[in-house]
């Protein structure tokens, strides 16, 4: 007998053609069944896949969202600290700011005498270095002389005629004005030209 693989392709082609026409109605239909089985499995998994894509993009669309909201909520607690932290220090240096008054204020009447000038640099080195302290916790003092009366840093204790002085300036800082960042501590007394 011959080899099939040495077969002629121009006489293996009738024999196919034989071999299909051999097949029975019986099995034709097995065949179309298991077709249509087939298809019908093949419809049930591309089915599961999309639904498994559709539940893996709403998984993944969850976890970025729960992750944003993780970072903005990061965010918001760093700034609700930086805030905290900000108030709890100036009302603590509030509370020192009447004693650097009183510093400053002795500090303007200096005595001139020997023993009293020794004793007043001594008062001139501390409050230098309550200042050192207060600027580093980023207190900065307000800047009042010749400038225009702002309600919202200023404290007017009086209002009045001076010449060289146009209307609504500052003439004189009676008590120095304290800011923290864009938050005032305590506004500056001041007298105001009229």
């Amino acid at each position: 007998m011959e080899d099939p693989k040495k077969q002629n392709p121009k006489t293996h082609a009738p024999h196919r053609a034989e071999q299909a026409a051999k097949t029975s109605p019986r099995e034709e239909q097995q065949l179309e069944e298991a077709i249509i089985v087939e298809n019908k499995q093949i419809e049930e998994l591309k089915n599961k896949l999309e639904k498994m894509e559709n539940e893996s993009r709403a998984n993944l669309d969850g976890w970025q969202r729960e992750r944003a909201e993780f970072v903005n909520y990061k965010k918001r607690i760093d700034r609700e600290h930086s805030q905290l932290k900000s108030s709890i220090t100036g009302d603590i240096i509030k509370k020192y700011l009447v004693i650097m008054d009183d510093i400053d204020l002795a500090l303007k009447n200096k005595p001139t005498d020997a023993a009293g000038a020794a004793w007043a640099d001594g008062i001139e080195l501390i409050s230098r270095k309550l200042y050192s302290i207060i600027e580093s916790e980023g207190i900065e003092r307000i800047n009042s002389n010749h400038v225009q009366f702002d309600p919202n840093i200023h404290e007017a204790i009086s209002n009045e005629e001076c010449p060289g002085f146009e209307s609504g300036e500052v003439i004189e800082v009676f008590r120095q004005g304290y800011k923290l960042g864009d938050r005032i501590l305590r506004p500056a007394m001041v007298r105001v030209a009229r």
